[in-house]
């Protein structure tokens, strides 16, 4: 697939007014924030942003995601076409670069449906966790140690960082880290890589504007899909 950075861009800008067009079609029938459906729509944004802004497509990140396949097709579906919509004269592009986007979502979705059946009931648990961590006022940044780029984000992060929590995917850490405090987020890394003990640093980060921003860390590893990630919860100071 070719770049498209100006569409990954306008998706991220749009988000609201798709989800607005989302809601006046399915009414009731929205699934709440903290569904497995809505968790779903949340990855294949991320997914199809990352994908169009580098230009090819990764495995999309489905590690405990425990989802109905129809339902989550569906509202995808919906989502895709809201997104056309309100792409006006741009509906086509905006289709033709989608579809196969969608399509290698639903098919890693339906590859790990036999697994998550098999390893009982959906972990709402979870679910629950993960919009809890969209709500905190603190940034959360999950960071893949061996590579320094961020997989996961909290809305709070962008608000700091002056910029959207999907413009934050697949970002190498660096680039938000103060020019002082860049060897301190390096070291806190690869810590990180080597064990599990839990570890609070300061250090600094650095917004979109290039303004600084002090913060106490706390930081834990976590394992998922055989990657090991750097939680990183910062508050300002």
């Amino acid at each position: 697939m070719s770049r498209d950075p100006e569409l990954a861009a306008w998706l991220i800008r749009q988000r609201s007014v798709i989800d607005e067009r989302v809601h006046a079609r399915l009414g009731a029938a929205v699934p709440s924030a903290a569904a497995p459906e809505s968790e779903a729509l949340r990855r294949f944004r991320s997914f199809a942003a990352s994908a169009l802004l580098r230009g090819r497509a990764s495995d999309p990140a489905l590690d405990g995601l425990r989802a109905d396949e129809r339902s989550v097709a569906s509202l995808l579906g919906t989502w895709s076409e809201a997104a056309a919509d309100v792409a006006g004269g741009r509906s086509e592009e905006v289709r033709a670069a989608l579809e196969p986007l969608l399509s290698r979502f639903r098919a890693a979705l339906r590859a790990t449906t036999p697994v998550r059946r098999k390893s009982g009931a959906p972990r709402t648990a979870r679910r629950a966790v993960m919009a809890a961590i969209d709500r905190i006022a603190d940034v959360f940044l999950a960071v893949d140690v061996a590579t320094g780029r961020i997989a996961d984000a909290n809305p709070a992060a962008g608000a700091i960082l002056g910029v959207l929590r999907d413009e934050l995917l697949e970002a190498d850490l660096s680039t938000f880290a103060a020019p002082d405090s860049a060897e301190r987020w390096r070291d806190e890394l690869d810590a990180m890589s080597e064990g599990d003990e839990p570890r609070r640093f300061e250090a600094a980060l650095r917004d979109s504007r290039g303004v600084r921003v002090d913060v106490e860390v706390r930081a834990t590893r976590h394992l998922a899909r055989a990657r090991a990630l750097a939680i990183f919860v910062a508050r300002p100071i």
